[in-house]
């Protein structure tokens, strides 16, 4: 075991004559969390799959906890725990059912102590007699990490693991994501909340099945090289038209009692927003959002050619 949980090169994944990732290579240190982003179909999920021993590369080569990802596969599965964007357990079985029956598909021994343990942990030991189907959707998200953290894996895989939850759910699951990744578990989470992905240490953006940035949040929004104008004043949304059509804007987006233009040059931007048209706004230059970010770097990836494959 390295001080890199996952490293790999060149993944590259193919279904019949359609490539869905091409060449992707990162390298992941052990305990840290990392967030996967990109456009729905960006390749994503098949990527974490195949870094992580789940999916079988076409092409490319690495390792996931120190076994190699093509011929180790199932040793890395056994020390994996992976939460599925769909609730996967059994609706029609308690909570405390469904943890034991878990404990015996992972060969748990002293399987009573195990689940009692396990529910305490998550704070479901009150529920634990209540059906699976009759949760709300916060409920059954902690019951999912719960089952799949019960033989503490080294590697948590999440796809999409907060979808439909409220936000005191949210930040409760965080809360446990944290603490997993200080005992030194490694986290991969795929996610399209610009908020989940700012409390990851790294994260990695996507498009077309190639990866296109990586690195912590703040580096990443640097290296876009965005400029952005917050605007406000009366009547503020009537602007937005008139500015999603001019040159030089990248994007437009309103929050609040103001709107926040986004492009690429400073000069184009100052020059624009110097019009009479806008001489009643308060306007000042304010740093860009993530979601700035997602937004010009999917318009910089454009068109996905693995469609006309």
């Amino acid at each position: 075991m390295t001080d890199n949980a996952i490293e790999v090169t060149g993944l590259v994944k193919q279904f019949g004559t359609k490539t869905v990732v091409n060449g992707v290579s990162l390298t992941i240190p052990t305990g840290q969390v990392w967030g996967f982003l990109g456009p729905n179909g960006s390749g994503k999920t098949t990527t974490i799959r195949m870094m992580c021993g789940l999916l079988t590369p076409s092409a490319g080569s690495g390792q996931c906890l120190g076994f190699d990802i093509l011929h180790q596969a199932k040793l890395i599965k056994q020390q994996t725990g992976y939460m599925t964007q769909k609730f996967s357990f059994w609706e029609d079985l308690t909570i405390a059912e469904n943890l034991r029956f878990v404990a015996r598909m992972y060969h748990l021994g002293n399987v009573k102590d195990v689940v009692s343990d396990t529910l305490h942990r998550a704070g479901l030991t009150r529920r634990q007699h209540q059906l699976a189907g009759a949760l709300s959707g916060g409920w059954k998200q902690r019951l999912a990490l719960a089952a799949v953290t019960m033989h503490q894996p080294k590697l948590l895989l999440l796809d999409e693991p907060t979808a439909g939850v409220d936000p005191q759910a949210r930040r409760e699951f965080w809360h446990h994501i944290q603490q997993l990744a200080q005992t030194g578990v490694t986290v991969l989470v795929s996610t399209h909340y610009m908020d989940e992905a700012q409390r990851c240490d790294n994260i990695v953006y996507l498009a077309n099945g190639k990866l296109i940035s990586q690195g912590p949040v703040t580096e990443v929004i640097k290296k876009a090289n965005l400029i952005c104008y917050r605007l406000t004043g009366v009547h503020i949304r009537q602007y937005s038209e008139l500015l999603e059509r001019s040159a030089g804007v990248l994007s437009v987006a309103f929050y609040g009692d103001a709107l926040f233009v986004t492009g690429h040059s400073k000069d184009q931007l100052e020059a624009l927003l110097a019009n009479e048209a806008y001489r009643q706004l308060k306007i000042e230059p304010v740093s860009p959002a993530l979601e700035d970010v997602f937004i010009a770097l999917t318009h910089r990836a454009g068109e996905d050619p693995r469609s006309e494959q």
